[in-house]
């Protein structure tokens, strides 16, 4: 277990804040596991809801895909070629 009681010398706080910032996930990457979720949620719902009334709902299900697929996409290129300012 670590020594959270260091001395405040400059090399123990930027140790701690080193240490701090390896836990932080960035927004790009929160958006992306949102994005996931939320077509795997859909999926699953729209399976379950097709099978019992044995409708599917076409358009709101290529809607839902154009969107988050396209956002997805683009998040991909950002990181692919670090676009966004850091």
């Amino acid at each position: 277990m670590k020594n959270i009681f260091q001395k405040k010398t400059k090399s123990g706080i930027e140790q701690l804040q080193k240490e701090q910032k390896k836990r932080v996930i960035p927004d790009l990457d929160k958006y992306l596991i949102f994005s996931f979720s939320v077509l795997i949620l859909y999926t699953l719902a729209e399976f379950i809801c097709s099978t019992i009334t044995g409708i599917s709902h076409d358009t709101l299900t290529t809607c839902l895909y154009a969107a988050f697929g396209g956002e997805t996409l683009l998040c991909a290129i950002i990181k692919k070629y670090k676009l966004k300012r850091s």
